[in-house]
């Protein structure tokens, strides 16, 4: 069965080109003008990936309102958000919203098809483990990669994808130490040094939100993060 691209822009014109270019690559593509387009359609059946723009039609920043309601119908779902809008500012407050990537409208369709299949990359890796356990444990910290599910002491952690990923990679080798280009090279995806510090503050919140003595996952000053039992 093929896996299904949702692509929430108003621009026609957009819209249809990147239609085209997933369908090429061999996915199922539905494309919606607005927010209520798109909500309407996710109640039915979720995409298996939504590419959002920021401004919808008379919302400016409809693309982020509609991140949050698709992570309260979903932690993992991977989210992209697609905008011509390109301010540190708008990147920093997407992914504080739980996006797994936040790209501008001047990158070629090449690089972005290239985004989303690392992102589906990571979604096959992460449920196909090396090892026959499908369960990663780290003290208090339980992992399901088949069913992208974290839990610390027992209580679930809403992890978005990207998220889930960081924890994983971090969490298989504790006590190593990984800087943000090891982090990279393991995604086979390019995230540069905000969006790695973004999704890290945000894992922290999460955590801190159940455990405020959460410290197992640690900043490595001058050298990267690791993950302590």
């Amino acid at each position: 069965m093929k896996r299904l691209i949702a692509i929430v822009e108003d621009e026609a014109a957009l819209r249809d080109n990147y239609a085209a270019a997933f369908t090429r690559d061999g996915f199922a593509v539905r494309g919606y003008a607005n927010r209520a387009q798109a909500l309407a359609a996710f109640g039915t059946r979720l995409p298996d990936l939504a590419i959002i723009d920021i401004s919808l039609e008379d919302e400016p920043e409809g693309g982020f309102e509609l991140c949050r309601q698709l992570r309260a119908m979903s932690a993992e779902l991977p989210i992209i958000f697609l905008t011509a809008r390109d301010s540190e500012l708008d990147a920093v407050s997407g992914l504080r919203l739980g996006a797994d990537d936040f790209l501008t409208k001047d990158l070629s369709l090449a690089h972005l098809s290239a985004r989303v299949h690392a992102l589906f990359r990571r979604v096959d890796a992460l449920r196909q483990p090396e090892s026959a356990e499908e369960l990663l444990r780290r003290g208090p910290l339980t992992l399901d990669a088949e069913r992208m599910q974290a839990q610390w002491d027992g209580q679930v952690v809403l992890l978005s994808l990207t998220e889930f990923w960081i924890v994983h990679a971090l969490a298989r080798h504790p006590g190593h130490v990984r800087n943000r280009q090891q982090l990279m090279d393991a995604a086979s995806v390019v995230l540069d040094d905000n969006t790695i510090t973004s999704h890290v503050k945000r894992i922290r919140r999460k955590f801190q939100a159940l455990d405020p003595r959460f410290d197992a996952l640690q900043t490595v000053y001058g050298m990267g993060y690791r993950w302590v039992e």
